[in-house]
């Protein structure tokens, strides 16, 4: 998870928001609204707004392109609770939220980077779970 995440806020302009993913190297930003986590908007959600429309980003409410009712989960969820969330929706990135405050955002882009790692976890795992299965098995025989 990301936990430093560009937001924008919902009274602004798709220029302001195009700007700041810009500026931080990012795909996104998360609309808020009164504080709170409202929308998101995405590069791609940029370019179809601005050639359905034909108007500059200035002139585009970030209202009105904001993806709404944000998709979102919480930081105790699983990476693979995340991965069937974002496939059942059809997302690449999803937010953390945590009492309507935003913690973070995982993105497909993360979790394919960090892949080894979920994979490496997963085999000390189970390496652990069968040394202890071994140890119950051994403390039975006794």
């Amino acid at each position: 998870m990301e936990t430093d995440v560009v937001t924008s806020d919902f009274e602004g302009s798709l220029q302001t928001a195009a700007v700041r993913m810009l500026e931080h190297g990012v795909g996104s930003v998360i609309v808020v609204r009164d504080g709170n986590p409202y929308g998101i908007v995405t590069e791609t959600d940029a370019l179809h707004a601005g050639a359905a429309t034909k108007r500059p980003f200035v002139d585009i409410r970030l209202a009105r392109v904001a993806s709404h009712p944000l998709v979102t989960t919480t930081g105790d969820t699983t990476v693979r609770t995340a991965v069937d969330r974002m496939r059942e929706h059809d997302i690449k990135k999803l937010p953390v939220v945590e009492d309507l405050e935003l913690r973070g955002i995982v993105t497909r882009t993360d979790i394919a980077v960090h892949y080894n790692e979920f994979v490496a976890e997963a085999h000390q795992l189970d390496d652990r779970r069968e040394r202890w299965e071994a140890r119950r098995q051994d403390i039975d025989e006794f």
